[in-house]
């Protein structure tokens, strides 16, 4: 049973500091250069808080996270940051055009306080496993702020959308409270939902939800461990605190505007790379398109085509590959997986869900057996790297890598089908686009 609450947020007040100067990119998408940007745009901007810059004379009393939660503790003093009057849900729009298209899409959802619930329990599931560092550092800044700042993206599944007319009503008849342009071109747009009888038709409606977390897990477990020890230092179970629920964003998987977008893999720094031998290797599994150039008006009708086969393909099992040239060969590759092909051989040990993700075919049928790539080596990084973008991945060969494979996006039917069964994606599989603000609203946990 998912449980959501209304509450209090606490937002930038515009007139003291403009959201477009403000909001920042999740924590785990802001690279250096985003950093100091956003250092750059306002002094309010949440980048204080939400990434801050460390320096080497960092004392236990002077540090990225006593920064953090004493400028938080300013702008709430000077009014940067204020609380809402009424405990609300908060309609959130993302209005888009979907990468390498021309296509806009709006993805709408809605941000509420969601009960923290143990995944043992069933309500709330992982599509993913979680590394110890981003942890620490999460749970250290939640300390210190405690104030969460960035969203956790839930998905839920609603095929009568009981919930999503809502929100397109709230849309049409009132003005948003907040509204910014990002600097990926995405706008996006908050209206809060104060009205009771609307509160309570969005608590019925998710009461038998189950819950799949898209991006935060780090995030979400972060929350699980201050929830325990906020609980260990009460002595008792106090189940409306503050600290048992969570600030989420939940969108249904049948909006329009639910986008995954593929993650492509590079690999480089392998001894002894053939790509005629990892041919020899995969032939009996695979049958193989060839798309050849020999300039640069070939080169892009082969993309073209690549790109064409490898979505139309996408039922078949498809991976698009660039290999480094050999002896002056140049051409795009597209693997399709032969009908008559045993998934149980080819990956033996798995359960049927995940024989049906293209990302573990590549993974444990192509790049271990034929590469030598290990899940060492990948969670290591030592000879993989990951592009969202199509071209990104064909130029890092140019560059000198020693091959691209290019893959489909991953359903988000799949997406719900496997972390509901209890099992999990390996990393990367899965790209939500586009990313949720941070800030654009703020949970305090007082107690």
């Amino acid at each position: 049973m998912a449980l959501v609450y209304p509450f209090r947020a606490y937002r930038y007040n515009p007139e003291l500091a403009p959201f477009d100067r403000v909001l920042t990119q999740p924590y785990d998408k802001i690279s250096p250069a985003q950093q100091e940007k956003y250092y750059a745009a306002d002094p309010h901007n949440l980048i204080t808080v939400e990434k801050g810059r460390t320096f080497p004379d960092d004392t236990p009393q002077n540090n990225v996270y006593t920064r953090a939660a004493a400028a938080l503790k300013n702008w709430i003093a000077q009014r940067v940051v204020v609380r809402d009057a009424a405990p609300s849900f908060y309609a959130y729009s993302q209005e888009f055009t979907v990468p390498g298209t021309s296509t806009r899409r709006t993805r709408r959802g809605f941000i509420g306080a969601g009960k923290l619930e143990d995944y043992a329990n069933e309500v709330v599931f992982r599509h993913e496993h979680t590394l110890s560092g981003p942890k620490a550092d999460r749970l250290e800044l939640l300390r210190h702020t405690r104030t969460h700042t960035g969203q956790l993206f839930m998905l839920y599944s609603d095929p009568i959308r009981k919930i999503d007319v809502i929100l397109e009503e709230t849309e049409k008849t009132e003005k948003p409270v907040t509204e910014m342009l990002d600097e990926y071109g995405v706008v996006h747009r908050l209206w809060a939902i104060s009205d009771p009888a609307k509160v309570s038709a969005i608590q019925a409606a998710m009461a038998h939800q189950k819950l799949v977390i898209a991006d935060g897990h780090h995030r979400y477990e972060t929350s699980l461990n201050f929830r325990n020890e906020m609980r260990t230092r009460a002595g008792k179970l106090l189940p409306d605190a503050d600290y048992e629920r969570s600030m989420m964003t939940f969108v249904n998987t049948q909006s329009e505007g639910l986008i995954i977008l593929p993650t492509h893999r590079v690999v480089s720094n392998l001894r002894d790379f053939s790509w005629s031998s990892v041919r020899r290797y995969l032939e009996p599994w695979f049958a193989t398109e060839v798309f050849s150039f020999s300039n640069d008006m070939q080169r892009e009708e082969a993309i073209e085509k690549l790109r064409y086969r490898l979505t139309a393909a996408k039922n078949q099992r498809a991976i698009g590959v660039y290999p480094t040239p050999a002896s002056g060969n140049r051409a795009f590759y597209l693997l399709t997986l032969r009908p008559e092909a045993d998934l149980a051989q080819i990956l033996p040990g798995l359960s049927p869900l995940q024989r049906q993700l293209d990302v573990v075919l590549l993974h444990q049928g192509i790049l271990e057996p034929a590469l030598g790539v290990t899940p060492h080596a990948v969670a290591s990084e030592a000879n993989l790297a990951y592009e969202r973008e199509f071209r990104a991945a064909l130029e890092a060969v140019d560059r000198g890598a020693q091959i691209a494979f290019l893959l489909n996006p991953v359903d988000v039917e799949a997406v719900m089908r496997v972390a509901t069964s209890g099992e999990v994606m390996p990393q990367k599989s899965t790209d939500f686009y586009p990313k949720l603000m941070s800030g654009i609203t703020m949970y305090r946990v007082d107690e």
